[in-house]
């Protein structure tokens, strides 16, 4: 009997602070989606649909679609830089392992927001690219890069390339090599040897980092707007703008409740694929 109640006590904290600082939020969230706004400032608590039918108005679905593109563009890009990236990785020495690691982890010290301004100062006209191709002789005038969508998929690969790279190592560093050796004795060429036996003990790894890549590059506004400027606008963008300049906070909160349930949509599927039924059904 103690024991159960110690444990209890233990867990208490926990379900209180869940709470009140997810729950409660969450269900606010939701609750303020379905109110009017006020006139001058502030909701009434009118209950309205409102809300939710203005998402599907062309401008917002135009939105929502452009940011589904920019996350599957930046995720796709993620997924080639990262997986060879982190698949190595974890074939190297425990020196290197180290070193690699450092590698990735130096960018987490300096603040995001300073890492994207200095590629504003690499895509300016006139910048450090436009000087390196120009002095190359492949361009004669300068690309004028920054305020466009490429330099938008940059930034978004930039920032959320070493989760990608760190899931995918996790996996890699816990694989059985012998089993990779086991296959190439029995005939299995590289490639094959790759896709059957590789590819499938760290495709936890790699669902697991597009979910941290992908999830987060449909709300990451700020990266459009240093980046993008008013050429890319993204569904985080509009809830940022109704936040503060349109003072909407029930549209922004019905904004906010759409991209929740796209985002755990992709969530259950990688729950749903990650299952080790489902894996083997897949291979």
């Amino acid at each position: 009997m103690k024991k159960h109640s110690k444990i209890w006590v233990s867990v208490i904290p926990l379900y209180i602070f869940t709470l009140i600082f997810v729950a409660g939020p969450l269900i606010y969230m939701i609750a303020l989606s379905f109110m009017t706004r006020a006139e001058v400032f502030g909701v009434v608590g009118e209950f309205t649909l409102d809300n939710y039918k203005k998402i599907f108005e062309p401008i917002y679905l135009k939105t929502f679609a452009e940011s589904l593109k920019l996350a599957f563009t930046s995720t796709i890009l993620i997924i080639l830089l990262g997986y060879p990236y982190g698949y190595f990785m974890a074939k190297l020495s425990s020196v290197w392992k180290k070193r690699m690691m450092a590698l990735l982890m130096i960018p987490f010290w300096t603040s995001a927001l300073i890492r994207l301004y200095g590629w504003i100062i690499i895509f300016r006209s006139n910048g450090v690219l436009d000087s390196v191709l120009m002095g190359l002789g492949i361009t004669k005038d300068p690309l004028k890069l920054l305020y466009t969508y490429p330099a938008v998929v940059v930034g978004m690969v930039y920032a959320l390339l070493p989760f990608m790279i760190l899931s995918v190592y996790s996996s890699a560093e816990k694989m059985d090599w012998s089993l990779v050796e086991a296959a190439r004795d029995l005939g299995a060429s590289p490639m094959k040897a790759f896709l059957t036996v590789t590819l499938k003990l760290t495709l936890p790894g790699l669902l697991s980092g597009v979910v941290l890549t992908f999830v987060p590059s449909m709300g990451l506004f700020f990266i459009a707007d240093i980046l993008g400027g008013n050429k890319v606008v993204l569904v985080g963008s509009i809830i940022q703008e109704q936040l503060t300049k349109g003072r909407n906070w029930p549209f922004a909160a019905a904004l906010s409740v759409v991209l929740m349930i796209m985002t755990s949509l992709i969530i259950g599927i990688y729950r749903k694929v990650t299952n080790t039924k489902d894996l083997e059904g897949l291979f």
